[in-house]
């Protein structure tokens, strides 16, 4: 008798012990059920919806109807303003990335030599990326680079004539690139929080064996720091590519002047929402995602050549 009850004890313990973590799964299920639903409704569903509407001639007042690769053969062999709206994004992410993250840099360097109020710089160099994407600060940057705005109200003081940049086809995108590049407060704040990761002891060290401060940049800083900048260079290029408000607002609407600024979102927003074009803004939508997937896809097997973690390269 003793043998059997003390056989018997574990086993009904850890029947016990599976019922209550069947439970508490149940429990955790249910309480993860309004999250799961979520994501099928608002996100998969969306996505395979979207992927159904780029093969289909969907209007949105008519019932869609299905022809094929016809909206992605006609982007490439018959509408130049998809080109030209892939040129200017694709000029627009070139070189407004890299000033960012440069101009982004040299500040995160200045800050991080010490500087008192450092907590209040931070904040204040922050706020460009929280308030750039914002429809104010574009209607405040249209008014800035128009033909009687601040730029030409200071160009005229030293007797310069100036025009209206907003204006001007050949002006007009540079406005939106400075833009991009005045919203550097987000990386600015990784490139410092990097920067202050770095031992002091490899500088110490540096400066023992002559090195100046370009050296210590060239040999220490830029190396160790390399992670963070491909992290920044990664989240800049999707926020680059997805850019929307600015050209919006700034062109009114329209991608111009002379479709200088007509960035792929714009003209993708224009097919699906100004010309009921829905199955070609959803196609239109799923070759942005290919482009981007494909070149954070390059940078990450870039990377092996010059992002360095630790001793490993």
């Amino acid at each position: 008798m003793t043998e059997v009850s003390v056989a018997s004890g574990p086993a009904g313990g850890g029947h016990r012990s599976t019922q209550r973590s069947r439970r508490e799964a149940r429990a955790a299920y249910l309480f993860l059920a309004p999250w799961f639903v979520g994501l099928l409704v608002i996100t998969i569903g969306p996505i395979f919806a979207s992927l159904y509407l780029s093969f289909t001639d969907y209007s949105l007042l008519e019932e869609a109807k299905w022809v094929g690769l016809d909206n992605y053969t006609k982007m490439f062999t018959e509408d130049p303003r998809f080109l030209n709206s892939l040129q200017v994004t694709t000029i627009y992410v070139i070189v407004s990335v890299p000033l960012q993250l440069a101009f982004a840099l040299a500040l995160a360097l200045v800050l991080d030599r010490g500087l008192r109020g450092l907590p209040i710089y931070r904040s204040i160099f922050y706020l460009p990326s929280l308030l750039g994407g914002s429809v104010a600060i574009a209607i405040l940057w249209r008014k800035v680079f128009g033909a009687d705005g601040l730029v030409n109200a200071v160009l005229s003081i030293f007797g310069i004539q100036g025009t209206g940049w907003v204006g001007h086809p050949d002006y007009a995108l540079g406005t939106l690139i400075l833009l991009h590049v005045w919203t550097f407060g987000a990386p600015m704040i990784i490139f410092l929080a990097g920067l202050r990761q770095i031992p002091s002891s490899y500088y110490e060290a540096a400066a023992v064996d002559g090195a100046g401060a370009l050296r210590q940049f060239r040999s220490i800083t830029l190396p160790l720091l390399t992670p963070i900048i491909f992290f920044n260079l990664v989240l800049e290029l999707i926020k680059s590519f997805q850019s929307f408000t600015q050209a919006f607002i700034v062109s009114g609407g329209r991608g111009g002047p002379a479709d200088s600024t007509l960035f792929y979102t714009l003209y993708l927003y224009l097919q699906g929402f100004k010309n009921y074009d829905m199955g070609y803004a959803a196609a239109m939508a799923w070759v942005l995602l290919l482009i981007i997937a494909g070149l954070t896809g390059v940078n990450f097997l870039a990377s092996k050549y010059w992002v360095f973690y630790g001793d490993t390269k």
